[in-house]
């Protein structure tokens, strides 16, 4: 059975508002920084003498970082404390920001990295903070919150960065993108302050000094590997699907940019609704049950895909759900089964970067795939076992946190 998890901050049954929409601004910044990129790849390529594939790298050196450095990130944690490593997270964004769209492409490499370790600690820290600051029953809601404000976060740049770069040129339109890190540092500053000194403790340093078992847990527990699987199926699916979801509509039922982009935006936007949606759904349904209905749906859209392509917008609507969705679902239970800072700290580490490494090799293979066979078919049979995975891994791992509690 699971000790109880001590709770040094939030007052049980209540949602700390304030905290929620300081939240909601840090989490803008944790992934819009890199889709800046791709909506001005042209630009880049031309100003900067350089070819699809370098431009590419810009897009993909974050997802790297994401996997590769989390346990960077980890150490960031441990040594800074929970408060501080927010403050290095959004700091370390402003930086890179601004960097990469100061010279060539060797400053927009360099400029990246620092964004993609930059967010990498906000990755891993903010379950950690969720968990200290919210109450509970209330951590999937405020979860969902987050993951929310992350995707907005994407689609308004996604939408801005193209017009501003039209009119101020490519370098303002990257590093204006800077501007939400600073006013999400001084919110998060000043509630740091607000809050008192209580809250501002180091991680593991309100809480009982760790077991041996606790240092270990993220490779002792079954629950981090089914986790982490889940999430590599979670993440590999997504990050696919952004890269060559327009490519596949043009090829398969001959659609144009407009059509394919509209598709592209679905899948981005009912994300929103997955965020929201399955945390509530866990209100009323067992982890494991909670799971497998987001499994379902994105199951689905790679079936879709293979039998009635034509179907497209359908199949955009429920695995924009289930994007959203799942890493609510998987992000919740690494909430709610950790039963002190440092455990969520680690578990969330562990499970980011089992994830992110195998997703950054998504839109890789399943280019491979594409360019061994000149068709899509293979491509999308790779997507229909990814979401398969996170269907049976997430499943398991729900099964998994009823157990321990009960």
């Amino acid at each position: 059975m699971t000790p109880p998890r001590p709770r040094t901050a939030a007052r049980p049954g209540a949602l700390p508002w304030v905290f929620v929409a300081v939240l909601v601004l840090v989490a803008l910044n944790l992934r819009s920084p890199f889709v800046a990129v791709a909506p001005i790849t042209g630009q880049l390529r031309t100003d900067l003498g350089v070819g699809s594939a370098a431009v590419g790298l810009l897009t993909s050196l974050p997802v790297l970082c994401f996997g590769l450095l989390a346990p960077v990130a980890l150490a960031v944690i441990r040594r800074s404390g929970i408060a501080q490593a927010v403050s290095i997270c959004l700091g370390l964004v402003v930086v890179g920001s601004v960097v990469r769209s100061l010279g060539g492409y060797p400053l927009a490499v360099l400029g990246t990295l620092v964004v993609g370790a930059a967010i990498t600690v906000g990755n891993v820290v903010v379950p950690v903070v969720i968990r200290r600051e919210t109450p509970l029953p209330q951590a999937g809601v405020v979860t969902g919150v987050y993951v929310t404000a992350m995707n907005l976060g994407s689609m308004v740049v996604t939408l801005a960065t193209a017009p501003v770069a039209q009119a101020l040129g490519w370098r303002v339109a990257l590093a204006v993108w800077a501007l939400p890190a600073v006013l999400a540092l001084a919110a998060w500053r000043w509630w740091r302050g607000r809050s008192g000194s209580r809250r501002a403790v180091p991680t593991g340093g309100a809480e009982p000094a760790p077991s041996p078992s606790d240092v270990r847990i993220v490779w002792r527990t079954p629950i981090a590997w089914l986790l982490g699987l889940a999430f590599a199926g979670q993440a590999s699916s997504y990050y696919a699907l952004t890269a060559w979801l327009p490519s596949l509509l043009a090829d398969e039922i001959g659609l144009g940019a407009t059509g394919a982009g509209t598709a592209s935006s679905v899948f981005q936007v009912c994300a929103i609704v997955g965020a929201f949606g399955v945390p509530l759904l866990a209100t009323r349904l067992s982890p494991a049950v909670t799971i497998a209905v987001v499994g379902l749906l994105w199951v689905c859209f790679p079936v879709q895909l293979l039998l009635a392509p034509e179907l497209y917008l359908l199949g955009s609507v429920l695995g924009g759900v289930a994007q959203g969705g799942g890493f609510a679902a998987i992000f919740t239970i690494v909430v709610q089964v950790s039963r002190t800072d440092r455990e969520s700290a680690q578990l969330s580490a562990f499970v980011q970067g089992v994830g992110y490494v195998v997703a950054a090799t998504g839109p890789a293979v399943l280019g491979l795939a594409h360019d061994a066979t000149d068709a899509w078919t293979a491509p999308v049979l790779i997507v229909l076992g990814t979401t398969a995975t996170f269907a049976v891994m997430g499943t398991l791992a729900g099964a998994s946190q009823r157990r321990s509690h009960t």
